[in-house]
């Protein structure tokens, strides 16, 4: 039994032996294999495909760096939607001098595929690294269905034309879709097999799916078409070697905490109702925005279907100075990101979303 301090330990519903020892670099076998199981019950296309054993992280932040860490170098450049989260520029490009290469997010209220395909097109054939996030942040926006099909079929045709490509899947907000004909399940069942030119790497975890932020828990899965069981055992010591040689191991409570959690009943049927949370939030951002026509003289809503964000297009006004006025004169904070303002309609109270997009059209009018 680990030697402890009964002030610490008598504070945690746990087993010494299941908070206080290390946990093995390559995280907590038991949870890793429950969350293979989980991973393939939500995303059913997976089932039957050989995937690796999800390698445990310190949460989706720490996956990306890791897989910087892996694949990129200063002569990587890291294909990007314009709109995309702006920690990516300190994981990638300040840590491991990957330049981060944009192209257009959004076309015709929807995803811009053309400009995907053409960004993938440029230069000369090799690695090509792409990093997808949907639900997006800070958009709030997961592709449909049908975009997912035309979006399978850009990057496996590149992957025939003789590119490398790796293409990290950032799936921080898994699960939270609340439109019919949005894509359900990761992107990732879909390239998990597309092609033998093709890694597709899929990070995700419980931070935002389970509503544990400061946990601190991720994975990241490896799946490539012809895969053999050696291949998965080296990509799975790399990893589980690059998380000794960072941080060692992810925090040993956390992982036994979410286990318990995971094998309750209770699980899912809280699961649901967090869910259904935040869809009535989603869906009542949207009727503010269409019955208030006066919204649109100064700012537009940019596509949003799930997630925790929705982003405002503002007409005439400088995001970062309507920021600063909402946080003085109405109490109310939001994101100035890449020329839009995020809202977080995931941490607004549904009875004060309409207040929100008041403050902000007074704001906008301000500035």
């Amino acid at each position: 039994s680990p030697l402890r301090l009964n002030s610490v330990a008598s504070m945690v519903d746990l087993d010494p032996k299941d908070m206080l020892p290390y946990a093995p670099s390559f995280g907590k076998p038991e949870l890793r294999d429950v969350w293979s199981q989980m991973m393939v019950k939500k995303n059913p296309s997976l089932a039957g495909k050989p995937l690796s054993k999800p390698v445990v992280t310190c949460a989706l932040t720490h996956a990306l760096s890791i897989c910087g860490y892996l694949f990129a170098d200063e002569s990587s450049a890291i294909l990007a939607p314009d709109l995309y989260w702006g920690n990516y520029r300190l994981i990638f490009s300040n840590a491991y001098g990957a330049a981060i290469k944009t192209y257009n997010t959004f076309k015709d209220g929807g995803y811009d595929l053309d400009a995907l395909e053409a960004a993938l097109a440029e230069g000369p054939i090799g690695k090509k690294i792409v990093i997808l996030n949907f639900p997006n942040n800070p958009t709030g926006y997961t592709i449909t269905e049908n975009e997912a099909v035309k979006m399978a079929e850009i990057l496996t045709s590149a992957a025939e034309a003789g590119n490398q490509i790796v293409t990290l899947i950032d799936d921080a907000y898994f699960g939270l879709v609340y439109e019919e004909g949005v894509m359900e399940e990761s992107i990732f069942a879909r390239l998990a097999d597309a092609h033998e030119n093709l890694l597709a790497v899929k990070i995700d975890g419980a931070t935002k799916e389970d509503y544990v932020w400061g946990f601190r828990v991720g994975f990241i899965t490896y799946g490539i078409k012809g895969a053999t069981d050696e291949l998965y055992t080296a990509l799975q010591d790399k990893t589980a070697g690059a998380v000794r040689g960072n941080i060692s191991n992810v925090p040993h409570i956390s992982q036994s905490i979410l286990l318990k959690a995971y094998t309750s009943d209770a699980y899912q049927t809280e699961k649901q109702e967090k869910y259904e949370i935040l869809k009535r939030r989603c869906v009542k951002v949207k009727e503010i925005l269409a019955s208030n026509a006066k919204y649109a003289e100064v700012f537009s809503a940019l596509p949003f279907n799930s997630g925790y964000f929705m982003c405002l297009k503002l007409k005439s006004t400088e995001p970062e100075k309507v920021r600063q006025i909402l946080l003085s004169d109405y109490s109310t904070g939001v994101i100035a990101a890449s020329g839009v303002i995020r809202v977080a309609f995931s941490a607004t109270p549904y009875d004060l979303l309409e207040e929100l997009f008041e403050n902000i059209y007074q704001a906008c009018l301000k500035a």
